[in-house]
């Protein structure tokens, strides 16, 4: 029975019995975050919790979908010296411990009710507690992301996860800033008890109920497996735990090369607490805490954190879409079967794809399928869930069943007669209101669109492979395109989990238009005596995840032949490899498709080492050493200054476009925030000197776009 409730700002205390409820509920905001309004008001709640002889046991929930989903990231910009980030994270440290000692000093159990999102300072909070509750829903997320901002997790997260979990399930988790879904929490033992959404806040106040007098709750067991016994080994010796630490480090620089400081923060928060105690550790984590929020880093990655918010808010247009129900594809390949996946799977959509032959069906069908099982191994899904969406997919060799399609995307070989062929048929068999998407890489949409009897309900979807797994969709349109059109292009793609950005037409858009350069340079690299191994490393150390040569295996050199082709029709020379490249297709190189290219491959097309004989192809002599810089340098700057034209030239909308599409499209290092923040941090006359300086030395390609030079005479940023 509830006899007394005492409301704050963005609290509630509600007693039920001697069991206080407490409620998180920032006010004005659809998530918990933790900032210095909620910290005021939790001062406040904890002095009530100290001092109040009624309360004997505490739960605290949230009244949002989510319980608590990290810091108030502007309050992070708002942390300008490392002594004032360092004493905000003190003062978290404080009342986390305060939360601590009710359970520890005063008896009174704390259990934390989480229903949705328990992330980063929400899950600090939750590990304070003395008991986790969480609920069984889809959304139910704990995790401690902190290193994908750039800093560690500060409010305690280095020093009390690896007690609850251990250290090497806590280094996972905080190294690569993972999330666990709530079946992996409770395995861990960082959930102990797993609920229906709907009985969470009595389960939770009938648990704290009962632990009054047992506060420091249930001891783990001791684990006899072989695991277990091995990871007592690692972690409860000091020569273990030396193995473990620097297997973590070398494991991490492996993946990093160095470029992101703070998970290597973060491991040595966790090594300072484990081997020096926790006065020592907690200090540490402060200090890191100060250090990395105020790095270029994490000012980069903060960046980009705003920026896909601000994208995946956009809405582009001021008009209604088509409410899409169902999708048609044509073309059933790796890149249709991703989209077709996506489509059934994330959108909720009806599919039915389109293929020549009854054996591409199958294919594209499979394709799907392997998506869907993935998913149901990995639990994202149960198995029924899984057959649901497999039901909602179906194939065919004509056009039956496409008269009520709401939107049709092509997925076909890159040749403009095909495309407005397909365009003629599907127009013929299709309603006024469906629209057409090509996803097409390089080939314009006003070119694919001509002749086409209904050329505003036509755009551009332009997917990265692979589809279910890559987070962006370039969304091209014409001057003919209706705000209709793109309005349902820009919901679809949201309802199937990705970050949309919309570009104007024009040769390559915006990302097949900038990896032209990117990739030209590499080959005027490897053309004046530069290794193909020399010049992957370079640019993977600068932060890249693939370098140039590989990336070109990857999409095949026969298909970057075509589209570079179609970058020099419409650019020029700047986009013309050098004379010998042209033998890469006399040799009949295509990649990893053929298993030939710039490197060997085996039978089931793991990439080996570089293939030798591809310099004799060439017609290339001997190699030699190059200064890594200097290929960074040469090949980055082709890519920004390409960037920068299409933002001149009004191909991107925004500067924020760009740095969200190269990050997530084309994996421009997140470290560096985008071309465009990588500019405004290096400095824009910085960048056209050395245009300027390549220019001198290898001539016109290096011409800096004019917008480089206006903001370097201005000063002004191009992201505010």
């Amino acid at each position: 029975m509830t006899t007394t409730t005492t409301t704050l700002t963005h609290f509630s205390i509600r007693m039920d019995r001697h069991t206080a409820v407490v409620t998180m509920d920032l006010q004005g905001e659809a998530m918990n975050t933790l900032g210095p309004r909620l910290i005021d008001d939790f001062e406040t709640v904890l002095t009530r919790l100290e001092t109040d002889p009624d309360i004997r046991a505490v739960v605290i929930t949230s009244a949002k979908r989510d319980f608590l989903v990290g810091a108030d990231i502007r309050f992070l910009d708002q942390l300008t010296t490392t002594s004032a980030a360092e004493e905000a994270i003190k003062t978290t440290h404080e009342l986390f411990a305060r939360l601590e000692r009710i359970r520890t000093r005063l008896g009174k159990p704390v259990v934390a009710a989480i229903d949705g999102n328990a992330l980063g300072g929400g899950l600090e909070l939750a590990l304070a507690c003395s008991m986790r509750i969480a609920t069984d829903s889809p959304r139910t997320q704990l995790g401690q992301p902190e290193t994908q901002l750039g800093v560690i997790p500060a409010g305690g997260g280095t020093q009390r996860l690896p007690k609850v979990i251990g250290i090497a399930n806590a280094l996972d988790m905080i190294l690569a800033g993972k999330n666990v879904r709530v079946k992996k929490a409770k395995a861990l033992g960082l959930v102990d008890e797993i609920v229906p959404t709907e009985m969470l806040t009595e389960i939770a106040v009938d648990r704290a109920r009962k632990a009054v007098g047992s506060v420091d709750g249930k001891s783990p067991g001791l684990d006899l497996s072989p695991s277990g016994l091995q990871k007592a080994a690692l972690e409860t010796n000091p020569i273990g735990r030396s193995i473990l630490f620097k297997q973590a480090r070398q494991k991490l620089l492996t993946q990093t090369k160095g470029n992101y400081p703070a998970p290597e923060r973060a491991l040595e928060a966790i090594r300072i607490g484990v081997e020096e105690g926790p006065d020592a550790g907690y200090a540490a984590e402060a200090r890191f805490f100060g250090e990395l929020v105020v790095s270029p880093e994490s000012a980069a990655l903060r960046s980009i954190f705003f920026g896909q918010r601000s994208v995946d808010h956009e809405t582009w247009v001021d008009a209604e879409p088509i409410d899409v129900k169902r999708v048609a594809m044509i073309g059933g390949g790796l890149m249709g079967g991703g989209i077709s996946a996506v489509s059934a799977l994330k959108a909720g959509a009806q599919v039915r794809i389109k293929e020549v032959d009854h054996a591409g069906v199958g294919r594209a069908l499979a394709y799907v399928r392997n998506v869907v099982d993935t998913g149901v191994k990995r639990r994202h899904m149960r198995p029924f869930e899984g057959e649901k969406v497999m039901l909602a997919v179906s194939g065919s060799v004509d056009w039956t069943g496409f008269a009520d399609t709401d939107l049709v995307i092509e997925a076909v070989f890159e040749s403009l007669d095909l495309k407005r062929s397909i365009i003629a048929e599907v127009e013929a068999v299709t309603g006024d209101r469906t629209v057409f998407a090509s996803n097409t890489s390089s080939l314009p949409i006003t070119s694919i669109a001509e002749g086409a009897s209904r050329p505003e309900a036509i755009l551009g979807m332009h997917y990265f492979s692979p589809v279910e797994k890559m987070p962006l969709l370039e969304v091209i349109v014409t001057e003919q395109t209706a705000d209709w059109a793109l309005a349902t292009a820009v919901a679809f793609g949201k309802r199937q989990g990705k970050t949309v950005i919309v570009v104007n037409d024009g040769p390559g858009f915006y990302t097949s238009r900038v990896l032209g350069p990117y990739g030209v340079e590499a080959f005027h690299l490897l053309a004046e005596g530069a290794t193909v191994e020399a010049i992957d490393a370079a640019i993977e150390q600068w932060g890249m995840p693939v370098g140039p040569m590989r990336l070109a295996d990857e999409v095949g050199l026969d298909v970057q032949a075509k589209i570079g082709r179609i970058m020099i029709d419409a650019f020029g020379d700047r986009m013309a490899a050098p004379d010998g490249i042209a033998g890469l297709e006399a040799s009949g190189r295509k990649g990893r498709k053929n298993g030939r290219g710039f490197y060997s491959y085996d039978a089931g097309g793991e990439r080996g080492g570089v293939d030798e004989t591809v310099y004799a192809d060439l017609g290339l002599g001997p190699r030699h050493e190059f200064d890594a810089q200097e290929i960074q340098e040469r090949i980055t700057l082709a890519f920004v200054n390409e960037a920068a034209r299409c933002l001149e030239e009004g191909v991107l909308r925004s500067a924020r476009d760009g740095d969200i599409g190269a990050v997530f499209g084309l994996g421009f290092p997140p470290f560096r925030g985008g071309p465009f923040f990588w500019v405004d941090q290096v400095g824009a006359a910085e960048i056209v000197a050395r245009l300027d300086r390549l220019r001198d030395t290898h001539g016109s390609r290096f011409e800096a776009a004019q917008i480089l030079r206006t903001h370097a005479e201005s000063g002004e940023p191009f992201r505010s």
